[in-house]
């Protein structure tokens, strides 16, 4: 499958794509069985680049935009290897290396039906600062994306409306993805939705929708939502997705069918990073969704939350510093 969904080099009617957030180092466990309290659980495991901001480019630049640019911080012990892996995906990479705290690592427990569950140490992506950012690294950009992750913490968040409140200035369009339904919870809807306020496009999945609404239908939460942000697109998985605008529902694109899903680590990155390239490229809204939905389907369908070219190097090959 190549990266045909558009061009939005720079000079195109799309521009560039600048997306801020995080890096991150995952060790993705695969398991067939539960882990067994107090002994061993063979498992599969792999050491790979990942991150939500990080994947989203990836996948953008999969999917032919070629001008994907990525702002985030990264600890000195495997800054090199995550800017070689950004660089071999297409992304231009602008990393702030922490001298103080290390790259963000999440241990991704990937059960037998390929559902996983996270645990993260935050590290230095949250350690993003306003004195990382500058005007202009929007030069040339047509869309900026934030990764939810830095609405978490008081100095990534303070960035990320920074970045936003300059994009706006500029009319650039703007759009968050919520994140994690364990920290959005933490933050608090409220506290959220005060942040992203005035962002042109929401990307939820269904548990981030119903958080931020207290409806518990996605399609009411999508239609909610879209009464505060101009375009909603709600993702439901194998379901494919909710687009909602004007507080009514606009389109349900389904879901491009796998045959053996393998890792759903980044599935929601991979959507994402579909969705911006088409739209970037001019495509309307239920035209994107439904790229998002052919690059969702990709990503499961390997291990790892990088595009199938970009998925190495693993603990198997180079691996990070230590």
């Amino acid at each position: 499958m190549k990266g045909d969904q558009g061009k939005c080099a720079p000079g195109s009617r799309g521009g560039g794509l600048l997306v801020i957030g995080d890096v991150v180092t995952d060790v993705v466990v695969r398991h067939a069985t539960p882990p067994a309290r107090g002994t061993d659980t063979a498992a599969r495991i792999r050491t790979l680049p990942g991150g939500a901001g990080a994947n989203v480019a990836c996948w953008a630049a999969r999917w032919g935009c070629r001008d994907v640019r990525l702002l985030a911080r990264v600890g000195t012990d495997s800054a090199a290897w995550h800017l070689d892996a950004l660089r071999r995906a297409g992304v231009r990479a602008e990393l702030v290396v922490d001298e103080e705290a290390p790259t963000a690592t999440v241990v991704a427990l990937v059960g037998s039906d390929a559902e996983r569950t996270f645990l993260t140490d935050s590290g230095a992506a949250l350690r993003l600062s306003s004195a990382d950012w500058s005007p202009s690294l929007l030069d040339g950009i047509g869309h900026l994306h934030v990764s939810g992750y830095l609405f978490f913490a008081p100095a990534s968040r303070a960035a990320a409306l920074l970045a936003l409140r300059e994009a706006r200035h500029r009319g650039i369009p703007t759009s968050v993805d919520p994140a994690s339904a364990g920290f959005l919870a933490e933050l608090g809807a409220d506290r959220f939705l005060a942040a992203v306020d005035g962002v042109g496009l929401l990307l939820p999945n269904a548990d981030e929708a119903r958080l931020l609404t207290g409806l518990p239908e996605p399609a009411d939460a999508a239609a909610a939502l879209s009464r505060r942000f101009p375009l909603v697109a709600v993702t439901l998985g194998v379901h494919g997705v909710l687009l909602a605008v004007s507080g009514a529902m606009s389109a349900h694109v389904t879901a491009e069918p796998v045959r053996a899903p393998v890792d759903s680590t980044g599935a929601g990155d991979a959507f994402t990073g579909g969705f911006l390239a088409a739209r970037l490229a001019g495509a309307a809204a239920a035209e994107a969704a439904a790229a998002g939905c052919r690059s969702g389907a990709e990503a499961v369908a390997g291990v790892g939350a990088r595009p199938p070219r970009h998925r190495a190097p693993s603990c198997s090959s180079p691996r990070p510093p230590e």
